[in-house]
């Protein structure tokens, strides 16, 4: 007599394994990564569906704006126009993703319910396509820092070239903020505009429009702000010859804590977001 073939997507509820199959959806969702970066980019097709010159609109409005700013805080801080807008028009961008991830991470999960409920498509492909069409928003942003430059003379070294580990981790925590606030947004849905208010706090308590140097003695605790370390790793080596290894220190060190939270939660919750979203 032939045995029942049981189906491979059989739990033990004694023994749900749960690390075991967070890891799998891991490993699953970066194996399938091509899927993850074709449903981004569709995902930005649809958003600009009809426009003419499509996402360079936000090339465009950032333009617009670290020149209107530009002219305005020159003037207030009583700053050189040549000094003060290579850090200005970085800044502004790095923020701008910065933010763009945040707010995009909060959903990244519940926008996709229709697919999670229907498909066992790894929670892991929903976060790279965030992080990917976030990183497709980016690039058509990040041009913008060169036309800069090359308008004031502004040209960083060698130690420019520390963008390319600073972009790394940027990414690697902006996977590790889809997971978690895509899960734990699932399940409360208030936590998202408090993230969003949260973020608008952050805008003004980081330098971003003004310059830490501003702040005198009181810039040594900048490092305690998570915004400001992972903005530094790329406006460093852009405008202040690599930045200090203080704020290395601290942005690896506030990665690696997301990433235990995100990778802690993500073992113990991931069989529930089916149920929340």
């Amino acid at each position: 007599m032939q045995q029942a073939v049981l189906p491979i997507y059989q739990i033990d509820a004694e023994n749900p394994d749960r690390r075991g199959r967070a890891l799998a959806d891991l490993s699953s969702g970066f194996s399938r990564w091509r899927l993850a970066w074709a449903l981004a980019r569709l995902d930005l097709r649809n958003r600009y569906r009809g426009s003419v010159i499509g996402p360079f609109w936000v090339t465009l409005s950032m333009a617009a704006m670290v020149a209107g700013l530009g002219l305005l805080y020159s003037q207030l801080f009583q700053m050189d126009l040549q000094t003060y807008l290579p850090h200005l028009v970085t800044s502004l961008i790095v923020w701008n993703v910065l933010a763009a991830m945040v707010a995009d991470a909060a959903t990244c999960l519940s926008s996709a319910d229709g697919v999670i409920r229907q498909l066992r498509l790894p929670l892991t492909t929903h976060a790279l396509r965030c992080v990917f069409r976030n990183g497709l928003n980016a690039a058509h942003s990040l041009p913008l820092i060169l036309v800069v430059f090359a308008l004031v003379g502004h040209w960083p070294g060698i130690e420019a070239l520390l963008v390319i580990p600073g972009l790394a981790v940027l990414a690697v925590n902006a996977l590790a903020v889809s997971i978690f606030l895509g899960m734990i947004c699932a399940r409360f849905r208030d936590i998202g505009p408090i993230v969003t208010n949260l973020m608008q706090m952050a805008f003004f308590l980081t330098p971003v429009i003004w310059k830490p140097e501003l702040l005198k003695e009181k810039a040594v605790w900048l490092p305690l702000n998570p915004f400001y370390t992972m903005l530094e790793m790329i406006r460093g080596p852009l405008i202040e010859g690599g930045g200090s290894l203080l704020t290395w220190v601290a942005a690896l060190a506030y990665s690696g804590i997301l990433l235990a939270v995100a990778l802690v939660f993500f073992i113990r919750f991931r069989n529930r977001v089916a149920f929340w979203v």
